[in-house]
Protein backbone atom coordinates (compact mmCIF):
# COMPACT_ATOMS: atom_id res chain seq x y z
CA UNK A 1 0.00 0.00 0.00
CA UNK A 2 1.12 3.44 -1.00
CA UNK A 3 1.11 5.60 2.22
CA UNK A 4 -0.57 9.14 1.74
CA UNK A 5 2.75 10.06 3.93
CA UNK A 6 6.28 8.47 2.95
CA UNK A 7 9.44 9.87 5.22
CA UNK A 8 12.58 8.19 4.69
CA UNK A 9 15.96 10.06 6.14
CA UNK A 10 14.61 13.61 6.15
CA UNK A 11 16.89 16.19 7.89
CA UNK A 12 16.61 19.79 7.85
CA UNK A 13 19.34 21.50 9.11
CA UNK A 14 19.29 25.74 9.59
CA UNK A 15 23.41 27.37 10.29
CA UNK A 16 24.60 23.61 11.11
CA UNK A 17 21.95 23.43 14.03
CA UNK A 18 19.58 19.78 12.77
CA UNK A 19 16.24 20.79 13.63
CA UNK A 20 14.63 17.53 12.21
CA UNK A 21 15.93 14.00 11.69
CA UNK A 22 13.55 11.61 11.35
CA UNK A 23 14.67 8.28 9.87
CA UNK A 24 11.16 6.74 8.89
CA UNK A 25 7.58 7.68 8.84
CA UNK A 26 4.81 5.99 6.91
CA UNK A 27 0.88 7.66 7.48
CA UNK A 28 -1.82 5.23 6.32
CA UNK A 29 -4.24 6.95 4.25
CA UNK A 30 -7.40 7.37 6.22
CA UNK A 31 -5.13 7.47 9.07
CA UNK A 32 -5.31 10.22 12.00
CA UNK A 33 -1.95 10.79 12.82
CA UNK A 34 -0.58 13.11 15.78
CA UNK A 35 2.79 14.71 16.23
CA UNK A 36 3.30 14.87 19.79
CA UNK A 37 5.73 16.91 21.71
CA UNK A 38 6.70 20.57 22.92
CA UNK A 39 7.10 23.71 21.25
CA UNK A 40 10.77 23.62 19.03
CA UNK A 41 10.28 19.98 18.80
CA UNK A 42 10.37 20.18 15.19
CA UNK A 43 6.72 19.85 14.86
CA UNK A 44 5.88 22.91 12.35
CA UNK A 45 9.23 22.57 10.22
CA UNK A 46 8.35 18.65 9.43
CA UNK A 47 4.71 20.51 8.34
CA UNK A 48 6.54 23.00 6.01
CA UNK A 49 8.41 20.45 4.22
CA UNK A 50 5.56 17.99 4.01
CA UNK A 51 3.35 20.95 2.25
CA UNK A 52 6.24 22.19 0.51
CA UNK A 53 6.71 25.45 2.25
CA UNK A 54 10.88 24.17 3.14
CA UNK A 55 12.83 22.29 1.18
CA UNK A 56 14.68 19.54 3.15
CA UNK A 57 18.43 19.21 3.51
CA UNK A 58 18.72 15.93 2.54
CA UNK A 59 16.02 12.71 2.78
CA UNK A 60 12.85 12.43 1.23
CA UNK A 61 9.17 12.82 2.03
CA UNK A 62 5.93 11.94 -0.10
CA UNK A 63 2.72 12.56 -0.46
CA UNK A 64 0.29 10.27 -1.63
CA UNK A 65 3.44 9.10 -3.57
CA UNK A 66 4.61 12.50 -4.89
CA UNK A 67 8.03 13.56 -3.96
CA UNK A 68 7.34 17.20 -2.25
CA UNK A 69 10.25 18.57 -3.79
CA UNK A 70 10.04 17.41 -7.49
CA UNK A 71 6.55 17.13 -7.92
CA UNK A 72 5.51 20.31 -6.43
CA UNK A 73 2.02 20.71 -8.61
CA UNK A 74 0.93 17.28 -8.05
CA UNK A 75 1.24 17.31 -3.93
CA UNK A 76 -0.16 20.91 -3.29
CA UNK A 77 -3.08 18.71 -5.13
CA UNK A 78 -3.11 16.31 -2.58
CA UNK A 79 -3.36 18.35 0.90
CA UNK A 80 -5.42 21.16 2.47
CA UNK A 81 -3.33 22.86 5.50
CA UNK A 82 -4.38 24.89 8.61
CA UNK A 83 -2.14 26.56 10.02
CA UNK A 84 -1.47 27.31 13.52
CA UNK A 85 -2.20 30.97 13.47
CA UNK A 86 -4.93 32.89 12.03
CA UNK A 87 -4.52 33.21 7.98
CA UNK A 88 -8.03 34.59 6.80
CA UNK A 89 -8.36 37.81 5.01
CA UNK A 90 -10.12 39.96 7.73
CA UNK A 91 -11.67 42.57 5.18
CA UNK A 92 -13.54 39.64 3.89
CA UNK A 93 -16.46 37.47 5.30
CA UNK A 94 -16.47 33.79 5.33
CA UNK A 95 -17.99 33.00 2.19
CA UNK A 96 -15.47 35.58 0.70
CA UNK A 97 -12.60 33.99 1.92
CA UNK A 98 -13.72 30.53 0.51
CA UNK A 99 -14.46 32.08 -2.69
CA UNK A 100 -11.30 33.44 -2.99
CA UNK A 101 -9.36 30.20 -2.13
CA UNK A 102 -11.97 28.70 -4.66
CA UNK A 103 -10.79 31.10 -7.60
CA UNK A 104 -7.49 30.25 -6.68
CA UNK A 105 -7.63 26.45 -7.37
CA UNK A 106 -9.47 27.37 -10.58
CA UNK A 107 -12.89 26.22 -9.56
CA UNK A 108 -15.51 27.23 -12.16
CA UNK A 109 -17.81 29.79 -11.03
CA UNK A 110 -21.17 26.53 -10.81
CA UNK A 111 -18.69 24.29 -9.30
CA UNK A 112 -17.31 27.27 -6.73
CA UNK A 113 -20.93 28.50 -6.02
CA UNK A 114 -21.44 24.48 -4.82
CA UNK A 115 -18.70 23.83 -3.12
CA UNK A 116 -18.88 26.67 -1.00
CA UNK A 117 -22.46 26.12 0.04
CA UNK A 118 -21.25 22.40 0.80
CA UNK A 119 -18.59 23.37 2.71
CA UNK A 120 -20.18 25.65 5.30
CA UNK A 121 -23.21 23.77 5.72
CA UNK A 122 -20.57 20.84 6.33
CA UNK A 123 -18.53 23.18 9.00
CA UNK A 124 -21.94 24.33 10.75
CA UNK A 125 -21.09 27.67 9.49
CA UNK A 126 -24.48 28.68 6.56
CA UNK A 127 -25.89 31.07 9.12
CA UNK A 128 -22.55 33.11 9.68
CA UNK A 129 -21.66 32.76 5.99
CA UNK A 130 -21.61 36.77 5.14
CA UNK A 131 -19.86 38.01 8.99
CA UNK A 132 -16.86 39.33 8.50
CA UNK A 133 -13.85 37.70 10.05
CA UNK A 134 -13.33 39.65 12.85
CA UNK A 135 -17.21 39.46 14.13
CA UNK A 136 -16.85 36.10 14.48
CA UNK A 137 -15.41 33.64 17.63
CA UNK A 138 -12.48 32.07 17.34
CA UNK A 139 -13.80 28.47 17.31
CA UNK A 140 -15.94 29.90 13.77
CA UNK A 141 -12.53 31.26 12.27
CA UNK A 142 -10.72 27.99 13.33
CA UNK A 143 -14.13 25.91 10.98
CA UNK A 144 -13.80 28.34 8.74
CA UNK A 145 -10.15 27.81 8.14
CA UNK A 146 -10.88 24.14 7.71
CA UNK A 147 -13.49 25.05 4.98
CA UNK A 148 -11.04 26.83 3.09
CA UNK A 149 -8.38 24.37 3.16
CA UNK A 150 -10.97 21.47 1.94
CA UNK A 151 -12.19 23.62 -1.03
CA UNK A 152 -10.10 21.51 -3.13
CA UNK A 153 -11.11 17.99 -1.61
CA UNK A 154 -7.81 16.77 -0.94
CA UNK A 155 -6.89 13.25 0.13
CA UNK A 156 -4.46 14.87 3.29
CA UNK A 157 -5.66 17.35 5.49
CA UNK A 158 -2.48 19.06 7.59
CA UNK A 159 -3.80 20.50 11.03
CA UNK A 160 -0.72 22.64 12.86
CA UNK A 161 -2.14 22.73 16.36
CA UNK A 162 -5.39 23.06 15.34
CA UNK A 163 -6.78 23.87 18.67
CA UNK A 164 -4.58 26.49 19.91
CA UNK A 165 -5.89 29.24 22.09
CA UNK A 166 -9.49 27.66 22.11
CA UNK A 167 -11.50 27.17 25.19
CA UNK A 168 -12.33 23.75 26.01
CA UNK A 169 -15.88 23.71 24.89
CA UNK A 170 -14.71 25.20 21.45
CA UNK A 171 -12.12 22.85 20.86
CA UNK A 172 -14.49 19.81 21.43
CA UNK A 173 -16.67 20.86 18.93
CA UNK A 174 -13.45 20.88 16.38
CA UNK A 175 -12.65 17.57 17.73
CA UNK A 176 -15.82 16.32 16.76
CA UNK A 177 -15.02 17.98 13.44
CA UNK A 178 -11.75 16.63 13.10
CA UNK A 179 -13.21 13.14 13.52
CA UNK A 180 -16.15 14.05 10.84
CA UNK A 181 -13.71 14.39 8.45
CA UNK A 182 -11.51 11.20 8.94
CA UNK A 183 -14.37 9.09 9.01
CA UNK A 184 -15.75 10.45 5.70
CA UNK A 185 -12.05 9.33 4.06
CA UNK A 186 -9.66 12.50 4.31
CA UNK A 187 -6.48 11.34 6.20
CA UNK A 188 -6.10 14.01 8.82
CA UNK A 189 -2.04 14.90 10.12
CA UNK A 190 -2.05 17.12 12.99
CA UNK A 191 0.34 18.99 15.63
CA UNK A 192 0.07 19.05 18.79
CA UNK A 193 0.99 19.70 22.11
CA UNK A 194 -2.25 18.46 24.31
CA UNK A 195 -2.12 15.89 25.65
CA UNK A 196 -5.57 15.05 25.70
CA UNK A 197 -6.12 16.26 22.42
CA UNK A 198 -3.99 13.41 21.01
CA UNK A 199 -5.44 10.74 23.28
CA UNK A 200 -8.85 11.74 22.12
CA UNK A 201 -7.96 12.03 18.34
CA UNK A 202 -5.47 9.95 17.45
CA UNK A 203 -4.86 6.41 16.23
CA UNK A 204 -1.41 6.59 15.84
CA UNK A 205 0.85 9.58 17.34
CA UNK A 206 4.57 9.95 17.17
CA UNK A 207 6.53 11.68 20.03
CA UNK A 208 9.07 13.73 18.29
CA UNK A 209 12.33 15.60 20.81
CA UNK A 210 14.67 17.35 19.50
CA UNK A 211 13.70 16.81 15.92
CA UNK A 212 14.05 12.89 16.59
CA UNK A 213 10.95 10.46 16.41
CA UNK A 214 11.52 8.75 19.58
CA UNK A 215 8.53 6.75 19.85
CA UNK A 216 5.41 5.95 17.96
CA UNK A 217 2.45 3.81 18.27
CA UNK A 218 -1.07 3.65 19.33
CA UNK A 219 -1.97 5.94 22.65
CA UNK A 220 -3.00 2.43 24.55
CA UNK A 221 -0.35 1.19 23.59
CA UNK A 222 2.45 3.52 24.23
CA UNK A 223 1.20 3.45 27.98
CA UNK A 224 1.05 0.06 28.10
CA UNK A 225 4.60 0.12 27.47
CA UNK A 226 5.82 2.29 30.06
CA UNK A 227 2.56 1.22 32.78
CA UNK A 228 -0.88 1.71 32.67
CA UNK A 229 -1.17 2.51 36.55
CA UNK A 230 1.19 5.39 37.98
CA UNK A 231 1.62 6.03 41.68
CA UNK A 232 3.06 9.51 42.25
CA UNK A 233 5.05 9.83 45.26
CA UNK A 234 5.76 13.26 46.73
CA UNK A 235 9.06 12.87 49.59
CA UNK A 236 10.74 15.63 51.33
CA UNK A 237 12.79 17.90 49.30
CA UNK A 238 13.37 15.53 46.30
CA UNK A 239 10.21 16.56 44.51
CA UNK A 240 7.57 13.89 43.16
CA UNK A 241 8.36 10.62 41.98
CA UNK A 242 6.98 8.33 40.12
CA UNK A 243 7.03 4.55 39.27
CA UNK A 244 4.59 2.93 36.36
CA UNK A 245 2.44 -0.64 36.76
CA UNK A 246 1.00 -2.98 34.83
CA UNK A 247 -2.12 -2.95 36.52
CA UNK A 248 -3.67 -1.55 39.82
CA UNK A 249 -3.16 -3.95 41.92
CA UNK A 250 0.75 -4.37 41.35
CA UNK A 251 0.79 -0.37 42.30
CA UNK A 252 -1.42 -1.20 45.67
CA UNK A 253 1.00 -3.91 46.52
CA UNK A 254 3.84 -1.84 45.84
CA UNK A 255 2.19 1.24 47.71
CA UNK A 256 1.76 -1.06 50.87
CA UNK A 257 5.34 -1.47 51.17
CA UNK A 258 6.28 1.79 51.27
CA UNK A 259 6.48 3.80 54.73
CA UNK A 260 3.47 5.77 55.54
CA UNK A 261 5.04 9.13 56.00
CA UNK A 262 5.21 9.18 51.83
CA UNK A 263 2.20 11.44 50.07
CA UNK A 264 0.90 9.22 47.96
CA UNK A 265 -1.75 9.11 44.64
CA UNK A 266 -2.31 6.51 42.08
CA UNK A 267 -3.53 7.63 38.88
CA UNK A 268 -4.40 6.08 35.42
CA UNK A 269 -0.50 6.80 33.26
CA UNK A 270 -0.83 9.07 30.40
CA UNK A 271 0.91 9.96 26.83
CA UNK A 272 2.52 12.97 29.05
CA UNK A 273 4.11 9.93 31.60
CA UNK A 274 5.33 8.56 28.63
CA UNK A 275 7.06 11.76 27.39
CA UNK A 276 8.70 12.73 30.29
CA UNK A 277 10.06 8.99 31.19
CA UNK A 278 11.41 9.17 27.29
CA UNK A 279 12.59 12.55 27.19
CA UNK A 280 12.34 13.99 30.66
CA UNK A 281 11.10 16.87 29.67
CA UNK A 282 7.25 17.79 30.02
CA UNK A 283 5.44 18.23 27.19
CA UNK A 284 3.93 21.92 27.42
CA UNK A 285 7.33 23.38 28.00
CA UNK A 286 8.49 26.16 25.71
Amino acid sequence: MIGMIEISNLIKEYSGKRVVDIQSLQVDPGELFGFLGPNGAGKTTTIRILTTLTKPTSGRALINGSDVVRDLSKVKLEFGIVQQHLSLNKDLTIAENLELHARLHHLPKAQRTKRISELLDYVELSEHADYLIDDVSGGMKRRAMIARALIHRPKLLVLDEPTVGLDAQTRRKVWDLIRKMNSDGTTVFLTTHYIEEAEALCERVGILHKGKMIAIGSPLGLRQKLGMVAVEMQTNGNGTQYRYFPDRSLAAQFVQGLPGTNKLAMRESNLEDVFVELTGQKVMES
